[in-house]
């Protein structure tokens, strides 16, 4: 059975399409992370959950050798259409240790909001402390707790498994919401240090093409994005 943590057939070609335009996606989550995951030319980086390839993609562009793992093989065809040959692009469970990787063989890792769609997730911080060489980075997104707290009620200390619609299609994901203190917490307990929080806002460019979207996205939290090192 193919693993819950990845988006497959249908639903992984619609949230491909989604994340290439959505505001959210190319507007406020990519920027901010690859504004936290710095200067990368000559690092080796281990894309998280790639998707259909767009953080690689950008990633590459600012001179890094990237590794995408993804449990969708639906994705992995969306990712190797965006960056060919240039980077190497894995199925993997994430709900399964790294066994593809040797100890230390990474500089950095970007996981860009999927770290809420595993259930393993201690396990997978385990692997990605003992892939990263020693003052090797993390950067890691997830939707803002008060985001979630405002779309689906309840308390902001629930942690059920909620859905949420991709764009306009029929389709939806399925991730655990947490406070922050969970988020935080669960990062800190894996021996990470951190390094940076960031709410981030729009870049810019948003406000040529969507001023209403812009205006609202630097109203609300819509992601939670940080920066930690491996001791």
């Amino acid at each position: 059975m193919p693993p819950r943590t990845a988006y497959h057939g249908a639903l992984g070609d619609q949230f491909a399409e989604h994340a290439t335009t959505s505001p959210y996606n190319a507007y406020v989550d990519r920027p901010a992370m690859l504004e936290l995951a710095g200067d990368v030319a000559g690092a080796r980086v281990l894309d998280v959950g790639c998707g259909a390839g767009h953080y690689a993609a950008e990633l590459l562009a600012r001179g890094a050798e990237v590794v995408g793992v993804d449990g969708s093989a639906t994705l992995l065809g969306h990712a190797r259409a965006r960056v060919g040959e240039r980077a190497e692009l894995l199925l993997h469970d994430l709900e399964e240790p790294l066994g593809f990787a040797d100890d230390g063989s990474f500089d950095g890792a970007v996981c860009a909001l999927v770290f809420p769609h595993v259930t393993r997730r201690a396990q997978l911080l385990g692997e990605l402390r003992r892939v990263l060489r020693p003052g090797g980075w993390l950067v890691v997104s997830t939707g803002h707790p008060t985001a979630d707290w405002q779309h689906f009620g309840g308390s902001y200390h629930a942690d059920d498994w909620v859905e949420l619609p991709v764009g306009d299609g029929p389709f939806s994901i399925r991730f655990q919401r947490m406070s922050l203190e969970v988020f935080l917490g669960e990062l800190l307990a894996a021996g990470f240090v951190l390094e940076r929080v960031v709410e981030p806002r729009p870049v810019s460019a948003l406000r040529e093409i969507d001023e209403a979207a812009y205006d609202k996205l630097n109203e609300r939290p819509s992601f939670l994005a940080v920066r930690l090192v491996r001791p």
